[in-house]
């Protein structure tokens, strides 16, 4: 009696299963290789590199601003700089107060002559400190002139000097009101120079 092989359809498909199964599960190994070796650096590199880049962007704005505050502050000290050097210039020279009394005094007997203006009297009076400066005063007296025009440009030659001059104060006296040609009286002129504290400034630099 021959035998019969009796084929099971089921156990046949559970063989061809087992086989894709195979595949699938070395696909998976294989994509999972692929992204621990290939994908995966790809991507860290990927993000370090813009965290770098984010970090580089951030510190060229911060340097960025130090570099316009810098300059801000270079420009700060030159316009310093260029109004002290212009303060400078309008001060009386000499290093006491005596050359610098001597200088005002020199200004003012300048300019009379320059004007017609005929000097009676001079004195330099107590020099006194004005914060980082010394305030030198001269007080002087003028002999009757005839014209008011002489006087006014004294004035403002007295005021237009490259050393800033100040006229504190002024007393006149005009002998007859209805004709004010005939004049007389007193002026006081001050300048600025440097003073004790100034000085002491310097010498520490």
């Amino acid at each position: 009696m021959g035998r019969t092989l009796i084929k099971i359809p089921w156990l046949e498909k559970g063989k061809v299963s087992q086989g894709k199964f195979l595949w699938v599960l070395i696909g998976i190994a294989l994509a999972i290789l692929i992204y621990n070796w290939g994908i995966a650096p790809l991507v860290e590199a990927k993000k370090r590199a813009d965290e770098e880049v984010a970090l580089k962007q951030r510190l060229l704005g911060k340097y960025a601003e130090l570099i316009q505050t810098r300059k801000m502050v270079e420009e700060g000290l030159d316009r310093a700089q260029k109004q002290h050097e212009e303060i400078e210039r309008k001060l009386l020279p000499g290093e006491t107060p005596q050359l610098g009394a001597a200088h005002l005094q020199d200004t003012v007997k300048r300019l009379s002559e320059k004007n017609g203006i005929s000097l009676r009297s001079f004195r330099t009076l107590e020099p006194k400190e004005a914060g980082p400066y010394r305030k030198i005063s001269l007080q002087i007296e003028f002999n009757p002139i005839n014209s008011m025009m002489s006087l006014s440009q004294f004035i403002h030659d007295l005021e237009g000097q490259e050393k800033k001059l100040i006229i504190a104060e002024m007393d006149l006296l005009i002998f007859n009101p209805r004709v004010p040609h005939h004049i007389q009286g007193s002026l006081v002129v001050y300048g600025l120079m440097k003073g004790s504290k100034s000085r002491e400034k310097g010498k520490e630099r």
